[in-house]
């Protein structure tokens, strides 16, 4: 038993590193917004941020948008030429999708300095993805609302699950092997 489990040793190191992290950052997320009170930022900082920047970016794009709180759920309504069109939650602020990112990347670290860069880098590019996915979301929503389930269901997770496993791809096969190199 004592041979099979030093086989595996470096996998469970791996699974246990990633569980633990995943597990108190995401407590930790879960108090921050229990902790929130959606007085000043409706729902929350970070889902307001998300909307308030999605906003900006369709304005960019030539959409007359506006975002409004909703009245009847902890969101915000995303408007694009004064039809609804998108909900901005607390799931799109793309939080949890990092939280998932890190203890990944925690768990199949590399040499510390490149790992917390990785961590920085890769954190900020799933953040703007995930603002873009918002917008081709709202806009795919306001030009063919027909396409609803599609778009949600299979097209957004994938923008969003697809950048957080290209990462981990590039993390695992070039800059975590740089450790090997220079070890």
């Amino acid at each position: 038993m004592k041979a099979l489990f030093l086989k595996y040793k470096s996998v469970v190191a791996f699974i246990l590193t990633f569980l633990i992290v995943y597990f108190v950052l995401t407590f930790a997320y879960k108090f921050y917004l229990d902790w929130s009170d959606g007085s000043k930022y409706y729902p929350d900082y970070f889902t307001n941020l998300v909307a308030k920047q999605s906003h900006a970016l369709l304005e960019a794009f030539g959409y007359e948008a506006d975002i409004q709180p909703h009245p009847k759920e902890a969101s915000m309504k995303l408007i694009i030429k004064d039809k609804f069109v998108a909900r901005v939650v607390e799931g799109c602020n793309s939080i949890s999708v990092i939280i998932l990112f890190l203890s990944f990347i925690v768990a199949f670290a590399g040499r510390f300095k490149m790992t917390v860069i990785y961590i920085l880098a890769g954190s900020a590019i799933i953040y703007v993805v995930n603002l873009f996915r918002i917008v081709i979301l709202s806009v795919g929503l306001y030009n063919y609302p027909w396409r609803r389930e599609e778009l949600h269901t299979v097209i957004f997770p994938m923008i969003i699950y697809g950048m957080v496993f290209l990462l981990w791809m590039i993390w695992v096969n070039r800059i975590s092997k740089i450790k090997a190199k220079h070890a």
